[in-house]
Formats: C-alpha cells, sequence, structure tokens
C-alpha cells in the first residue's frame, strides 16, 4: 500500500516491475536520448549550499539510534544518497566520496519505509542520472534480522546500505581489495551522517551484521559485499532512549 498522496503521477507498483524486463533488452543508439524506464524515480537536484557549516556538522555529529515514526521527503532522501555517492565533476564521473584510482566500486541501496512521492520498497541509486532504480519489494524486516541493531533498522523513515563490488575491486588492487572499499565506505558514511545533520536527521553507522544474510535479504548478485548500513529518521525527542555518541 502507498502512503497517502504518494506516488502522484508515477508509475503504479505494477509499472515499476516493468524494468526488470527492459533490464536485458539493448540500450537505444548512443545518438538517440535515453528514455527513462518505468519505475525510475528522478530524484530533485541535490543542493551544493546551505545553512549549516562543515565546522558546524562536524559539531553537532552525533550517532542517532532512536526514530520518530516520521517519513522523509524526497528531496532530503535524495540529498543523503547524493552526499553518499553523488558526481561532483560531470566531465569525468568525480563523486563526492574519494575512491582509490577514481574505480569507485561502491553502489547504494536504499530500502525505503516511509519516504513521501516513494513508493515502500528497495532501490538502487544512480548517480549518474541522480535518480532510484526499483529493485524489489521492501526488505527492512530481513534486513532488521541481520544483526542486533534491528530495532533501529524497523523505526527508521529509511535504511541505506552501502555496496561494494569485490569483483571490480579485487582485479585493480588484488587480495588487499577489501580494505579499499572498508576505506571507501567509511568516507561515504561520513559523508552521509554530515549530511544528515545538516538536514536535522539522525543516522548510525549499524554495521554489526551477518554479510550473508544482508546479501539474501536484497538479492545482490555474486560478487557484491554489503560494507555498511545506516537507519536514518528524524530524531526522536530528547528522553525517549537515544543515546547519541
Amino acid at each position: 500500500m502507498l502512503l497517502p498522496g504518494t506516488m502522484k503521477s508515477r508509475s503504479t507498483y505494477g509499472a515499476l516491475w516493468m524494468v526488470f524486463a527492459l533490464a536485458g533488452n539493448p540500450g537505444p543508439a548512443a545518438s538517440q536520448p535515453t528514455p527513462v524506464p518505468p519505475g525510475v524515480v528522478e530524484l530533485p537536484p541535490p543542493r551544493t549550499s546551505g545553512r549549516l557549516s562543515v565546522e558546524e556538522a562536524l559539531q553537532q555529529r552525533r550517532s542517532i539510534r532512536q526514530y520518530a515514526e516520521k517519513p522523509l521527503g524526497l528531496e532530503q532522501a535524495g540529498q543523503l544518497l547524493w552526499a553518499a555517492q553523488g558526481i561532483t565533476r560531470p566531465e569525468d564521473g568525480g563523486r563526492t566520496a574519494p575512491s582509490g584510482g577514481q574505480l569507485y566500486p561502491l553502489t547504494v541501496y536504499l530500502a525505503a519505509t516511509r519516504v513521501l512521492d516513494l513508493a515502500p520498497g528497495v532501490y538502487r541509486y544512480e548517480p549518474s542520472g541522480h535518480r532510484l532504480v526499483p529493485v524489489m519489494r521492501n526488505a527492512v524486516e530481513e534486513l532488521a534480522q541481520a544483526g542486533p541493531n534491528g530495532a533501529f533498522l524497523r523505526k527508521a523513515a529509511a535504511v541505506l546500505v552501502l555496496v561494494g563490488d569485490a569483483q571490480r575491486a579485487e582485479a585493480r588492487y588484488g587480495p588487499g581489495y577489501r580494505s579499499y572499499m572498508d576505506l571507501e565506505a567509511g568516507h561515504a558514511s561520513q559523508n552521509v551522517y554530515l549530511q544528515a545533520v545538516a538536514l536535522g536527521l539522525g543516522t548510525v553507522a549499524a554495521n554489526f551484521f551477518d554479510a550473508t544474510q544482508v546479501r539474501r535479504a536484497l538479492r545482490l548478485p555474486k560478487g557484491l559485499e554489503p560494507l555498511s548500513i545506516m537507519p536514518v529518521g528524524i530524531p526522536a525527542a530528547a528522553g525517549s532512549g537515544a543515546a547519541p555518541d
């Protein structure tokens, strides 16, 4: 069921799943404009300036584990995704987080429970188009069962999952590839932390989880490794049991 007032003129659930049928078809000729597949969600353009300085965001950054059961706006969700892996240099594909050798092996998945104008489900963020591609039904409950931090995930309006392409990373860096991916996920997660502060939101890196179960929950293809899980939401009122650090 969609949230009241959501999706507006966007595709319905039936159209969302049409993207899978399109996935195996060859694309249009390079000279033609690329059409938007049914179900793809175009995100509002990211903001590149705000009222909070970097120094203020660093001072206010906390790990927030308790969230009010209120929705995020689509613009807020898009801004968080952009902070994690958005394009900042269109000429060469440079992103908000640094990557060794500009490999960019990370992909961000958004498990949306309460995001306005977005049907509950799991989406893959495409940095090049700043848009979301629907992947599957909502999997927050399955993610919540993958570790001891499930209560945080269930209360959050959305959950970001940072995933690394192990095959690409290993081909470039050999046996030590995992350290490069972990470092890059750390860069991206700190970006999300600071962006959340600037938006008046809260998040935490809930990284104690069973990777096999997370792969199963998101139906990740072979070679993709979950690196970080970050629930996001409006912080609960003071005295609600939140213990920021």
